[in-house]
């Protein structure tokens, strides 16, 4: 693979570098902005998606406990601003030698720079556990909290599946589950099982000591270095250890695995490999961004951050811009808690956090649980 620059120049075009991005959540929408903000005409844009909307998810862990929603935008709405071509229609495979992709509707669409954004998708990590999906979590989750409010529910397990995904949400059930509980004055106990060394270790050991402080005083146990199994609807079984929880209910996080493109490179999950600026390895004039990566942090803004970094990638073959920055990511979030939201942010390095910030917000000034430089502007204006 060569170096950033050294790309061989793509075929004259006379509408500019064909760009084709494939996906249309955090990291497709923010590739497509940060793309034509960057190289303006020199970039002709088109967006392969095969839906109709662009889903905003991260409030949707809210949904059940009636203090939050999904958002929902007009994909092609968005498609229009950033002045994108909207394909609809699915990526298939991928032909690296001549530069062309197919779709599942039969399409052979030619491009000089393809960036795949397919994210990643879920899959049960338990078959005797609620497994949380955020596309209908309000039917899944809702029982859950009509039981925590009829106090039938005394002992709630939340587990977090090995390899770890996103665990936050993990910790914004249990938060909120205790928090309802409280409001209702039944007892319950909530546990956490999570493989990582410390609550949302990815933010950095400072501000992991600070989400532990706050899940003590909210009566949340967790366990760490766990790897569970769920051997019964009321039974986690952790291990090392060999010890057994005994529980009312098991909610647990999906397993994820990556998009498998047929004509690219992929790991042992279906991830596709990226170098530092989101250049899919050993493959010219291809890119990919957000969780179908082998990043190991999968979240929203991380997924953005390294759109920006390929679009720059991008950007560069046009002259448009000068030199790409290496992903550096920023991990920023909002824990949801029942109460006042924490906001966390922590520079990664290594897939761990540093120089971290920890603060709690009034909800109304509550920053967007996604920070997607390009994107985030547009979905603000449209709510």
């Amino acid at each position: 693979m060569a170096d950033q620059g050294e790309h061989a120049q793509p075929d004259d075009n006379a509408n500019g570098l064909r760009v084709l991005i494939a996906g249309a959540g955090v990291a497709g929408l923010e590739a497509a902005f940060a793309l034509r903000s960057m190289a303006g005409e020199r970039v002709e844009l088109t967006l392969i998606a095969p839906v109709d909307e662009f889903v905003y998810r991260p409030m949707a862990v809210a949904e059940p406990f009636s203090s939050g929603s999904a958002r929902r935008y007009p994909l092609a709405r968005l498609a229009a601003e950033a002045d994108a071509q909207l394909v609809h229609d699915a990526l298939v495979e991928v032909d690296t030698e001549n530069r062309r992709v197919q779709t599942s509707s039969g399409k052979d669409l030619p491009y000089d720079a393809l960036l795949v954004a397919l994210g990643a998708t879920m899959q049960p990590s338990f078959e005797h556990a609620t497994i949380v999906d955020d596309a209908r979590i309000d039917e899944l989750l809702h029982g859950l909290v009509q039981d925590i409010e009829q106090g039938l529910v005394r002992d709630l397990a939340v587990v977090v599946p090995a390899p770890t995904p996103w665990p936050l949400p993990a910790y914004e059930i249990a938060l909120m589950s205790s928090e309802r509980a409280w409001d209702m004055q039944v007892p319950m106990r909530v546990t956490v099982l999570t493989p990582e060394s410390t609550p949302l270790a990815a933010f950095g050991g400072d501000a992991s000591l600070e989400v532990s402080r706050l899940l003590t005083e909210r009566h949340v146990d967790v366990v760490t270095s766990a790897y569970c199994e769920v051997p019964t609807s009321k039974t986690v079984r952790i291990r090392p250890g060999d010890r057994t929880l005994e529980v009312d209910r098991v909610v647990a996080l999906p397993a994820l695995r990556g998009p498998a493109v047929p004509g690219l490179p992929r790991d042992g999950g279906g991830f596709i490999p990226v170098d530092a600026y989101g250049r899919v390895r050993n493959v010219d004039h291809v890119w990919a961004a957000g969780d179908g990566t082998d990043f190991p942090i999968k979240h929203g803004g991380v997924a953005a951050q390294l759109a920006d970094t390929a679009a720059q990638s991008i950007a560069s073959l046009t002259g448009a811009w000068s030199v790409a920055e290496p992903f550096d990511p920023v991990l920023e979030g909002v824990l949801l808690t029942g109460a006042s939201p924490v906001h966390l942010r922590g520079h990664v390095t290594g897939g761990r956090g540093a120089q971290y910030e920890i603060a709690k917000i009034a909800r109304a000034a509550a920053p967007p649980k996604i920070s997607a430089h390009y994107l985030t502007p547009h979905l603000t204006d449209h709510s």
